[in-house]
């Protein structure tokens, strides 16, 4: 499993996600723990016009595919509303469970992770933190 699960670009992204960052006035927080691995994220995001302006997330806690993701969402989650993140989210998921064939933009290598059922949660658990963190804004 860790050869095809851990490649060298889940690795990387692990390396870029995995430090602490935090806004220092965020206009939302919002921590989430996975409930299979342990794994915690904390989210902050600033609002613009109805839109995330800038969003940081502390990944220390979070585990090798976790801190991969969070510095997808990263990434992706700037410029996007609440509405086209928990899009994202449902289609990331609907990828990982094998209910759709493509992943969404910026996601595709976690396709070795779709038959590790076990693992889907903490792939996701970035995006439920900013989620969370929109809905606290």
């Amino acid at each position: 499993m860790a050869d095809t699960l851990y490649s060298a670009a889940i690795l990387r992204l692990k390396l870029a996600g995995e430090g602490a960052q935090r806004l220092a006035a965020p206009a939302g927080s919002a921590t989430r723990v996975s409930p299979v691995c342990g794994s915690k994220i904390i989210a902050d995001v600033a609002i613009e016009h109805g839109r995330i302006a800038a969003v940081a997330l502390d990944a220390t806690k979070a585990c090798t595919l976790g801190q991969a993701s969070a510095a997808v969402v990263a990434q992706v989650a700037p410029g996007q509303d609440g509405a086209a993140l928990a899009a994202t989210r449902a289609a990331l998921a609907d990828f990982l469970a094998s209910r759709a064939e493509a992943a969404p933009e910026g996601w595709a290598m976690f396709a070795p992770a779709r038959p590790h059922r076990a693992r889907h949660p903490s792939i996701l658990l970035p995006l439920d933190a900013v989620i969370a963190a929109l809905d606290a804004a």
